[in-house]
């Protein structure tokens, strides 16, 4: 087991985190499409009220009141129907009380000296935030000196003398919240994205993991969601995946596989134009959709959109809104259209092309690609082939590919690893 998933906990990944704003079943989803534009992995907690105003929670009863989380493919499903498409108005103004999904296992509530290699444990079950206390008094944990002896923690209580003396002063009082000095409902909130920034921090301390192929470390999940792109878009939506929350639209090839064209995902329509992305979901094909509609197509009667671009206008982001027309274009639903793609997919007439990596991709590869691209996933293509899909890979699958112990993997080539990373 990698030290650094002994030597750290929850509480080093916090420092400097903001505090965590609540997110109630109550709001809009017109309040949610700008709460998620500014969110971690394209989704956000929602929140049951408190019963009353001021009321002390334990962390039992605050976890009560967590209902599941929102993302933007659950809104995309839920405005692409029937009834939300011939009122929009009135679609935007429902409460997402109606539309997320409730799953109450997905958060957790731990203490700041909870270790990482636990909440490594956690994240690999299923909990995708975890929820930390913000205690006055932590300012992080020496990773020299946060070691597990006798079942308590031992930490160099004056780090800044450290150095000049060498009689460490030691606390065997693990930090807690219920210790008096936590700040009384003030939470922040730890993502899997959080995680992995921390790990690609640390890539030499995971040696040899970063530079083992995904392959040769089992990372590569055959279990994915795809969608003939020939299918109407809205096939999609019948049984929305978990997680990554991502579907692959493909098309068959004639041994039996499928090239991947693009994808129907939470990450891919994160910062998109909601109405038009629901719209176009529910009225083109699965290929359609991801290749996009040139904006000259007079084939199709394209409809005139007044809608909040809250994640596209700059006064927006600071939180006002600017309602305008707009006409459908593949641009508002976040692809950008216009160039040929090639021969064998001339019925499209433009493309996004989803985020790849061969099989041999090393994991330190595919982390920076996840976090450069603020992507939940990764789709695995062959190595000498033309996109021919082999599976995903998502924070699940980092997380369990890291706590790999190293004497079963094998190293990708270095100066290949080092090629793909650049």
């Amino acid at each position: 087991m990698p030290s650094v998933f002994l030597y750290h906990v929850v509480g080093d990944l916090t420092v400097g985190k903001p505090e965590m704003v609540e997110f109630h079943e109550t709001e809009t989803v017109e309040s949610a499409i700008r709460a998620i534009g500014e969110s971690t992995e394209c989704g956000i907690p929602v929140w049951k009220r408190k019963s009353h105003v001021g009321m002390i929670e334990n962390s039992e009863t605050r976890l009560q009141r967590f209902v599941g989380i929102l993302n933007s493919l659950d809104i995309v499903a839920f405005l692409a129907s029937t009834e939300c498409l011939e009122d929009r108005d009135k679609a935007i103004k429902t409460p997402v009380s109606q539309v997320v999904v409730p799953n109450t296992s997905l958060l957790k509530q731990v203490d700041p000296a909870t270790r990482l290699i636990d909440a490594l444990e956690m994240m690999k079950q299923g909990v995708r935030r975890l929820i930390v206390p913000k205690s006055m008094g932590w300012k992080g944990m020496s990773k020299r000196f946060s070691i597990l002896y006798n079942g308590k923690w031992l930490k160099n209580a004056d780090t800044s003398n450290s150095s000049s003396n060498n009689n460490l002063t030691i606390n065997t009082n693990r930090p807690s919240s219920s210790s008096g000095t936590s700040i009384r409902d003030k939470f922040c909130c730890l993502s899997r994205e959080d995680v992995i920034r921390f790990l690609i921090g640390c890539l030499g301390a995971l040696a040899p993991l970063p530079l083992s192929s995904i392959s040769s470390l089992g990372a590569i999940n055959a279990n994915y969601n795809s969608l003939e792109a020939s299918l109407p878009a809205i096939e999609a939506t019948r049984k929305l995946p978990e997680d990554p929350s991502a579907i692959a639209v493909v098309e068959p090839i004639p041994n039996g596989q499928c090239k991947i064209i693009g994808e129907i995902s939470a990450s891919r329509l994160w910062k998109c134009d909601y109405l038009a992305a629901a719209w176009a979901l529910a009225n083109l094909s699965a290929g359609q959709f991801v290749m996009g509609v040139e904006d000259n197509d007079t084939s199709r009667s394209l409809p005139d959109f007044a809608v909040n671009s809250a994640v596209d206008d700059d006064n927006t982001a600071h939180g006002a809104g600017s309602t305008r027309l707009r006409k459908f274009s593949s641009r508002s639903i976040g692809f950008n259209p216009g160039n040929s793609i090639g021969i064998g997919r001339s019925i499209y007439r433009g493309r996004s092309a989803p985020l790849t990596c061969k099989i041999t991709s090393s994991l330190a590869a595919v982390m920076a690609q996840m976090l450069s691209h603020r992507a939940t996933h990764v789709w695995v293509i062959e190595d000498h082939s033309d996109d021919v899909l082999v599976g995903v890979v998502g924070y699940r699958d980092i997380l369990a590919a890291v706590t790999k112990q190293p004497a079963s993997v094998t190293p990708v080539n270095r100066p290949e690893a080092f090629a793909t990373l650049c």
